[in-house]
Parts: structure tokens; sequence; C-alpha cells
């Protein structure tokens, strides 16, 4: 008997960490590993394929790119001197710098996906609604900052307020009125480009768990079902 207890507990203590937490104890590793890459594949496909097109973050509310806090309230001031229309150009132009951006992060996100180790895989799975957010944001923030920055550049330089945001949001974050990352459009539309896209995704990864029988796979069903 005593023999058999400790068979039971050193069977137990060989035993992943990820497999004692409940419902996933009926799943086998590999099928949740490849169940998770596969959502966040689809997730990715969904996601770059309706921000990359046009009006994809200036028709969207949840993650058009508005000016950042005190740049807005002083558009306001613009909009009531009969420059509503140069602020409205400078907005346009910020998101669909970002719509143009987007496509270009396809390939590193999927790469991503595809490394994905067992530990990131089980981050993701039992990590929470921000999961996806924090791994993607983990792998491909830095590459993809400086991917997206000279396809920004480009978008914004053809509207003249682009220049003048610079010079005026440097003051204002001298002064402490909006942050040092709102400072500089290139950069403001690259961070907020980024935050709409891993947003977006996870959007669509959280609308997979809690709708698996519209996974359109076996294996989506059998894993984002036991997590129901």
């Amino acid at each position: 008997m005593k023999r058999r207890q400790f068979t039971y507990t050193v069977a137990g203590l060989m035993c992943p960490a990820w497999a004692w937490a409940n419902p996933l104890a009926s799943l086998k590793q590999a099928e949740a590993n490849a169940a998770i890459k596969a959502a966040l594949d689809k997730g990715v496909q969904a996601a770059v394929s309706q921000l990359g097109a046009v009006d994809g973050f200036l028709g969207n509310p949840k993650v058009r790119i508005p000016l950042p806090g005190f740049l807005a309230d002083a558009s306001q001031l613009l909009k009531m001197t009969g420059q509503g229309a140069r602020v409205d150009e400078l907005v346009t132009a910020m998101n669909r710098a970002a719509e143009a951006a987007v496509p270009q992060a396809k390939t590193l996100l999927v790469k991503a996906v595809k490394n994905m180790t067992v530990a990131d895989a089980t981050a993701v799975l039992t990590g929470g609604d921000d999961a996806v957010t924090r791994f993607f944001a983990d792998k491909t923030r830095g590459p993809l900052s400086a991917q997206f920055v000279p396809v920004v550049q480009k978008a914004t330089a053809q509207v003249g307020l682009a220049d003048r945001y610079n010079r005026v949001a440097g003051k204002a974050a001298s002064l402490g009125l909006i942050k040092d990352s709102e400072a500089n459009i290139e950069r403001y539309v690259t961070d907020k480009t980024l935050d709409g896209l891993y947003a977006v995704i996870a959007e669509q990864e959280r609308a997979l768990r809690a709708n698996p029988a519209e996974a359109g796979s076996a294996l989506l069903k059998k894993v984002f079902g036991a997590l129901k």
C-alpha cells in the first residue's frame, strides 16, 4: 500500500504544473499548445485584415487614434477659429498611417506564434484577458516599432501640421501636459497602432474562447470547450 502511494506521489511530482489546473488536466499538453497557436494565428490573420484596410483604424472607435489629451483640447480651439479641417486632416493622416503600417506586422506576428514555447502557450491559455496582449508586446513590440516608424513618418509628413505637432507637443511634454511618448507624432502613432493591433488580436482570441463551437476546428472546440 505504501509502495503504491509512493508511486502515485512520484508520478504527481513528475507531472507538469499546467496539468494540475483544471479543466486543463484532462487535455494533453500538445493539444493545448496546438490549440492556442491556432487561435492566435486566426486572431493575427483577422486583425491584420481588419485594421490594415481603409478605415480599419479611422472608422473603428475602439482603436481610432486621437490627438493626445492636451492637444485634443487645444484642437477644439482651432476648430472654433475655423481651422477644424486642418485638425481633421492630421487625425486622418495619423490613422491612415496606422492602416498602412499594420500589414507589415503580419510576418513577425505569425513567426512569434509559430515559435511559442510551452511556457508561452500555457501563460496565454491560463493568463487572463490581457495574456495575449502581453505575449505579443513582449515578443514583437520592439522590432515592429522600428518597422512601423518609417511608414508612419512617410504618411504624416504629407500633412503640414505634423511638424507643428512635434513642436507644440514637445513643449507640452516639457510642461508635463502630455507624456513624453506623445511628444513625437511618429512615436505616438506607432505606439497607438501597436496597442490597437494587439487589442484586436486579443479580442479575436477571446471570441474563440467564448464560442468554441464557431471555431471551425475540432481541436479548438475541444480545448476551448474545456475552458468554458
